[in-house]
């Protein structure tokens, strides 16, 4: 089996897609005789910064084709069709020769290389280079390319060096071939495509027939629309080749509710088998041992009152201890909606587990001349554990029903005007907006890799968003 990965073909603002170029790939290959077994879609780390727009790379198992040929298609056709004008943008291409004697997928007979299977698992929560990435391909024979951008040269295996900015494609497609070793959770995403002269024009679809497609498809098809909000999620902003790409547990299910949509025409799709809906990109941490930009699951006790602050991002901290010894800043931006509210619910004591992105933030202190480093964490869903149910509070007057006032410190309470008197604060039950369990941002927020609740295998009730 040849496995023929790519990344990195797409522009944030020119459009294009990786998916797109890796089915073109796949027709190439079909049209020279060889069979496609499957089509991986595989996500990295979303908090690394050079990304283009969803950080995805892509692989083909491919039967029927020697490497050679394969890889030489690759890079004829990403040539063509790669956003060569986005600075961001830096093509790559892995090509592997892999036995066929073993599953993939499977640790004990699978002949991807181990080191390629761990490097897919830290692609997805670090920030690796691009230097490790040809060092590795090349220790394993691997053929790979940096498709360079225009006035640049080719990174090409046995050609001279090329600029260390060009190829960066190749970290995400390397990722993709070991991907079968690093995940053992998988969904599946099949994707329409518009007619491509369409592209950068505005999508004509029905958004009534794609709600009655998602009801139907709900829970196995997750993620298609936002129901509270009205907006279809499963149709893309951003100018490139994708009509609407279908989420789920099943690929059948997938491509029924992609059949059901009325939409302009649907010039070619494909279904890829993914780490979406995972949270593959999720490690467990603990409060003052986070590293910047990876994803955790976090325990933790709210510390302070939860505060709005400009532009209506909702902040609240968390501390590894109730004493606030560490803090952890958790963060549910404006575009999370309603979850916004669940954040707002909270109060000082509630126990927690959170999960989200970490950063390191540089805060300015008065003067500008020095800063503080805070530890956040951007809040993708988290769960309730414990709940405060009561509160401190000065003692009411059984005769009157006023409140009673200080006797004096150490002294307790006493009714001024009935004279009975109370040892303390007493414990009164509180009313709370919120119950355990755990609660997430709605679809329409939702990071690609972040696992929907409707997904099951939480360990606590869940108060899925649809």
């Amino acid at each position: 089996m040849t496995i023929v990965a790519v990344d990195d073909t797409d522009s944030r603002t020119d459009g294009m897609c990786t998916t797109y170029v890796a089915t073109l790939l796949a027709e190439r290959l079909v049209d020279a005789d060889a069979r496609v077994r499957r089509r991986l879609l595989i996500r990295l780390n979303p908090a690394v910064k050079h990304k283009t727009r969803g950080n995805a790379a892509v692989a083909l198992h491919v039967d029927g084709v020697d490497a050679a040929a394969a890889f030489a298609t690759a890079r004829e056709l990403i040539g063509e069709l790669a956003v060569h004008d986005d600075p961001r943008t830096s093509p790559g291409v892995v090509v592997a020769d892999i036995d066929v004697a073993g599953d993939p997928f499977d640790p004990a007979t699978s002949t991807i290389p181990d080191s390629v299977g761990e490097f897919a698992r830290r692609a997805l929560r670090e920030r690796l280079t691009l230097e490790e990435a040809t060092e590795l391909a090349a220790d394993h024979g691997f053929r790979h390319a940096g498709i360079a951008t225009e006035g640049r040269r080719d990174g090409t295996t046995g050609a001279e060096t090329a600029s260390p900015v060009e190829g960066r494609g190749r970290i995400g497609a390397l990722a993709a071939v070991g991907a079968p070793l690093a995940f053992d959770d998988w969904t599946h995403e099949h994707v329409s495509y518009r007619e491509f002269d369409r592209c950068g024009t505005p999508r004509e679809v029905d958004a009534d027939s794609v709600f009655t497609a998602a009801e139907r498809g709900y829970p196995t098809v997750w993620d298609t629309v936002d129901r509270e909000t009205g907006a279809v999620v499963c149709v893309p902003n951003a100018p490139g080749p994708i009509l609407h790409g279908i989420r789920g547990d099943d690929p059948t299910a997938c491509r029924a509710v992609a059949e059901g949509i009325a939409s302009e025409p649907v010039d070619r799709a494909a279904t890829f088998l993914t780490n979406q809906g995972t949270d593959a990109h999720v490690d467990p941490g603990r409060i003052g041992a986070l590293r910047d930009g990876a994803g955790y699951r976090v325990a933790g006790i709210v510390a302070g009152e939860p505060e709005t602050r400009r532009g209506g991002h909702v902040h609240v901290d968390v501390g590894a201890r109730a004493d606030r010894d560490e803090l952890l800043r958790c963060v549910a931006f404006a575009p999370t909606g309603r979850f916004r509210d669940r954040v707002r619910a909270l109060r000082p004591g509630d126990r927690l587990t959170v999960c989200g992105e970490h950063e390191v933030r540089e805060t300015p202190d008065l003067g500008g001349s020095t800063s503080t480093k805070r530890s956040t964490l951007k809040l993708e869903k988290f769960a309730v554990r414990d709940l405060v149910r009561t509160e401190r509070t000065t003692p009411t007057c059984p005769d009157c029903e006023r409140r009673m006032s200080s006797a004096g410190r150490g002294q307790g309470y006493r009714c001024r005007d009935c004279g009975t008197a109370a040892p303390g604060r007493i414990e009164r039950p509180i009313d709370r907006d919120i119950d355990t369990g755990w609660y997430e941002v709605p679809p329409s927020a939702r990071r690609h890799v972040a696992k929907p609740l409707v997904r099951g295998g939480f360990d606590a009730e869940t108060h899925p968003e649809r």
